[in-house]
């Protein structure tokens, strides 16, 4: 049986929102939202490869994305490797010696972004140069199993060079109280009848000063990892999931008179 899923993101006031139909569709978006993003270069400890990974979102047409990752030195900096594709997505490798090194990436619609620098031992110790791991959750923030939902999130994260997210208390309340009024209404919806909208629920839930939101819906999935493995294999889904820009997150499961869980992840940038 196919499990209902939603799904909602935003930039300012570029809004895509999805049908819960089970597949996320998102409405065209203007060229203005469109965004191209790359990660620090880090270590595969275990391949000993450096790994730069850049993705284009929210563009009206294809376009070539190229990425580069560069080293470091006195003068003029040398690139020590580069690609491009068509597909919106592309991850690089190279072989690693000692130093600093940063990533370039361009889909040559004028769009083009610089990563931040990182220093590689190429060592598989190097704790600077290990993907991202999510910390162990506050027990102050979320239940058992939303923390649950945050660490799944973060690991698929890290595969993609993103940032972990940092569970916040506030963010967790705007969405917890949606999860529990779609299990009041028994509705799965991004904007409920009598009930505010994603960025109305943020600050009202007294966070403020964030650049752009997105969420993520569901209900049915019994457990953490299956609603994670359900957005993770729906692309609108997984692209709030996979979106390095995001930093903070809000997980709030709640179950309905039927024990079944209404799932509503929140994301923003701040």
């Amino acid at each position: 049986m196919r499990r209902p899923l939603g799904v909602i993101a935003g930039l300012v006031t570029v809004a895509a929102l999805g049908a819960p139909l089970g597949t996320a569709q998102a409405a065209t978006t203007s060229e203005a939202a469109c965004r191209v993003s790359v990660a620090k270069p880090r270590l595969d400890s275990e391949a000993q490869k450096i790994t730069a990974f850049a993705v284009r979102r929210g563009c009206s047409g294809p376009a070539l994305l190229r990425i580069r990752i560069k080293r470091a030195v006195p003068g003029r900096d040398p690139v020590v490797k580069s690609g491009a594709t068509r597909d919106g997505r592309i991850t690089l490798k190279a072989g690693c010696r000692p130093g600093t090194y940063y990533a370039f990436a361009t889909d040559y619609r004028g769009h083009t972004v610089k990563s931040k620098a990182a220093k590689l031992t190429c060592s598989p110790g190097d704790a600077a140069s290990r993907p991202s791991t999510p910390p162990p959750s506050s027990g102050s923030v979320g239940t058992t199993v939303e923390n649950e939902v945050v660490r799944l999130t973060n690991a698929e994260r890290a595969k993609g060079g993103c940032e972990p997210l940092r569970h916040d208390q506030k963010l967790r309340a705007a969405a917890f109280g949606h999860s529990s009024d779609m299990a009041e209404q028994g509705k799965m919806a991004h904007k409920l009848p009598g009930r505010p909208d994603l960025q109305q629920r943020i600050e009202a839930a007294g966070l403020t000063g964030f650049r752009a939101w997105g969420e993520n819906v569901a209900w049915g999935q019994p457990s953490a990892a299956s609603v994670v493995r359900a957005w993770m294999n729906s692309s609108g889904h997984r692209a709030n999931i996979m979106n390095c820009r995001y930093n903070l997150i809000g997980v709030g499961a709640k179950k309905d008179g039927q024990g079944r869980i209404y799932w509503t992840q929140d994301f923003v940038t701040k």
